[in-house]
Order: structure tokens, then C-alpha cells, then sequence
């Protein structure tokens, strides 16, 4: 079959799973108070690193360290089962780690209200496999300029 004649089997168990973290962590969002969501979204993260692969989880806690302390503002939570952080209620930068769609490697990405506009075209999904000095002060500029 070729690719426009190919037939929609739906979505993957892996991406059904995630809408339905979503719609969980929609409900729960609802139900905190104000005052609380940033300490519920601190620990919504940290519990989804913990259940990583031993792989992921290293990445994903380093990233963590990098965007809390590059911009300290957004508001940790998850979104889609992801560890996310959000700006004005909308998520800005998110990781995903590759245990999550069976990927090759974790990326860190950035959802359209991040600024990182450069000219007609950039990415907006970084693909990260190991931490290296350089990588961490990219992941912390690329996080500082978003959050701008």
C-alpha cells in the first residue's frame, strides 16, 4: 500500500496511554488550590523521574535541576504523563523521555509560547543523550530565552 492509500489504525497504545495521563492530570489540576499547584506540579514531576528507566531518570533530573534553576518562575507539572513546566498556565518546555514512545533518545521540547522564534525556521525539539558541560549550558540558555 503506498502512504496515501495506507489505512488509519488509530492511535498507539503508548500515545492512548498518554491522552489518558492527560485527562488525569487535567482533573487533578482542576481540583488544587492556587496556593498548591506549584508544590502538587513539584511533586507530580518528580514522582513521573522517579518511575523512569535508570537511564532516563539521570537525564530527566539533571534537566530538571538546569530549567528550575534557569528559570525558576515556570510552574513544574506534567503534561501527558511528561515532566513539564509551564508559563501563564501553558506549558513552555517538556521532556520526554524515550522510554515514554519507545523512541531512540529523550528530547527536550518547546511548545509554540516558548520564544524562540529565529527567522522563518527552528527547532523546537531538541534531542539529548548525555549531559555534557556544553549541553547543560545550551539546555539552560535555551530554557532562559523561552521563559523570556
Amino acid at each position: 500500500m503506498s502512504e496515501t492509500t495506507a489505512k488509519f489504525d488509530g492511535f498507539s497504545d503508548d500515545e492512548r496511554a498518554a491522552m489518558k495521563e492527560h485527562a488525569a492530570e487535567l482533573k487533578r489540576t482542576a481540583r488544587r488550590a492556587p496556593a498548591k499547584a506549584k508544590a502538587d506540579g513539584e511533586a507530580d514531576v518528580l514522582a513521573k523521574i522517579a518511575a523512569m528507566e535508570p537511564a532516563d531518570r539521570a537525564l530527566a533530573e539533571e534537566v530538571h535541576r538546569i530549567v528550575r534553576a534557569a528559570a525558576p518562575d515556570l510552574a513544574p507539572r506534567t503534561w501527558y504523563g511528561m515532566p513539564a513546566y509551564a508559563k501563564d498556565g501553558k506549558v513552555l518546555v517538556f521532556f520526554k523521555n524515550s522510554q515514554k514512545f519507545k523512541a531512540r533518545y529523550s528530547t527536550l521540547g518547546f511548545n509554540d509560547v516558548a520564544s524562540l522564534d529565529d527567522g522563518d525556521m527552528w527547532p523546537t525539539e531538541f534531542a539529548v543523550t548525555k549531559l555534557t558541560p556544553e549541553v547543560e549550558a545550551r539546555i539552560g540558555d535555551l530554557v532562559k530565552r523561552a521563559a523570556g
